[in-house]
């Protein structure tokens, strides 16, 4: 399994993944250059994801929806901050209605997304950021560490095929 490590730090506000890849850091960024490729790893299993919209550079939007078992579908986005190819990038991702608008109701995340050269592959490290110890409980009590580790581990999959 990629996911090497998983880490909650409800003081600083923080969830941090940390993945291994057997695969150049050019290549695992690719993943999240390709919207037909992110849609094959961003859900997990269960849930796989449509992405609608994929303008990967600082200011731009990703939009996509995760389809459920029964069809039900939950949209989100993320809203690119800062963008250092092939190493990672930063965006801040929330939950979203079926038209894309932000649900205040529910948490968003400041994310930095980073990919370095390790023992011959890459080593991905996924840190979430949250505004409030109340906002990260919500997405640990909604399986967060759960779903992410799932979609997370399908990339070795996505690779060798």
């Amino acid at each position: 399994m990629p996911v090497t490590d998983v880490q909650h730090d409800l003081e600083n506000r923080t969830l941090t993944i940390v993945a291994d890849f057997a695969a150049p850091v050019r290549r695992v960024w690719q993943i999240y250059a390709d919207p037909r490729q992110l849609e094959k790893i961003w859900g997990p299993p269960e849930y796989p994801a449509t992405v609608v919209d994929h303008d990967l550079r600082p200011g731009g939007r990703v939009t996509y929806y995760m389809t459920g078992p029964e069809g039900d579908k939950h949209a989100g986005y993320w809203e690119i901050t800062a963008v250092d190819e092939p190493n990672g990038f930063s965006f801040d991702d929330g939950f979203a209605d079926q038209d894309f608008n932000p649900n205040p109701d529910l948490p968003v995340s400041k994310n930095v997304f980073t990919f370095a050269a390790h023992d011959g592959g890459t080593r991905a490290t996924f840190l979430s950021t949250y505004a409030s110890v109340k906002a990260l409980q919500q997405v640990l009590d909604m399986g967060v560490i759960e779903g992410a580790s799932a979609a997370i581990n399908q990339i070795d999959g996505f690779l060798a095929g």
